[in-house]
């Protein structure tokens, strides 16, 4: 699929997750091989030649529709991607191994978005998307809308609270805290922690349900990993409805927001799925008496 006309024509530098990488003109064929790149990418309207065969997001399915299959997020179809002939490659977090290899194809930029600054960092990425596809004021108006969705957020969650981040895989539980994939949630939104120094694992740390009794959250947020993955497993709600999680705060006063788990789980970082997860925790934390 063709971009147009190329918007710039000098070398332009643009920040990855292995530094600044210059960029020689705006790209006609985009791959992207990341969830939260092809949620952004989208969100600046930029038309995709191959994503990954199975997104896992709803909300990203027209894009499915339009562009080719090349592989999946671990196992790139490298002829696949190769046959689209693209002037760029994005990769990022499951697919940041295959940056070099892809390389060999064409110009691949790896946007893998984690850390601390992980807000910070996605919105660098809206940025050097903006940059290279010449819609940058486009990005700034995307910018400017996750803004007032933060504002929006924080002023829901405000005096109400503590939380616990807690992610499900059917009858196994763990949390998360400020460090971890979920942390921007803490961070961002100043929302307070039911338990500091929750270990920043990628899987969050493994605990009981004595665990979260003893806690005793005011709220929960909760993300159940076998549905956003599609998988039948045991659901969220059903492994948390026990004798010890309902003595907490969060059951008893039915602060328990469900986010949904492929958004945040599968696309985190992508501008969309970021502002969808923001007016999720809204809505839950406004819904409060």
């Amino acid at each position: 699929m063709c971009l147009g006309t190329a918007g710039h024509s000098a070398d332009l530098s643009v920040s990855t997750y292995r530094g600044d990488v210059t960029v020689a003109e705006t790209p006609r064929t985009v791959v992207a091989l990341d969830v939260a790149a092809v949620d952004t990418l989208t969100a600046l309207d930029v038309p995709l030649a191959g994503v990954p065969g199975n997104l896992y997001v709803s909300y990203l399915d027209g894009v499915a529709k339009r562009a080719k299959p090349v592989g999946t997020l671990f196992e790139p179809d490298f002829e696949a991607i190769a046959l689209l002939g693209p002037d760029l490659i994005v990769t990022g977090g499951r697919s940041s191994e295959q940056t070099e290899a892809l390389a060999e194809i064409a110009p691949t930029l790896d946007m893998t978005i984690e850390g601390d600054n992980f807000v910070e960092t996605a919105l660098d990425r809206l940025r050097s998307y903006g940059q290279i596809m010449d819609k940058e004021a486009e990005a700034a108006a995307i910018e400017r809308t996750f803004a007032d969705k933060i504002a929006q957020a924080k002023s829901a969650i405000a005096g109400k609270g503590n939380a616990l981040i807690v992610l499900t895989n059917g009858p196994k539980i763990s949390v998360y805290g400020k460090g971890s994939r979920f942390g921007w949630l803490h961070n961002t939104l100043n929302l307070p922690e039911t338990v500091a120094g929750v270990d920043a694992q990628t899987h969050g740390e493994v605990v009981s349900f004595e665990f979260i009794a003893e806690a005793n959250p005011d709220w929960l947020l909760v993300v159940d990993r076998a549905a956003a993955i599609g998988q039948q497993n045991q659901s969220a709600k059903t492994t948390l409805d026990n004798a010890l999680v309902a003595q907490t705060t969060a059951w008893s006063k039915g602060q328990v927001i469900y986010l949904n788990a492929a958004d945040i789980y599968i696309s985190g970082g992508g501008i969309q799925s970021m502002m969808r997860t923001l007016d999720h925790v809204t809505q839950g934390f406004e819904a409060a008496h």
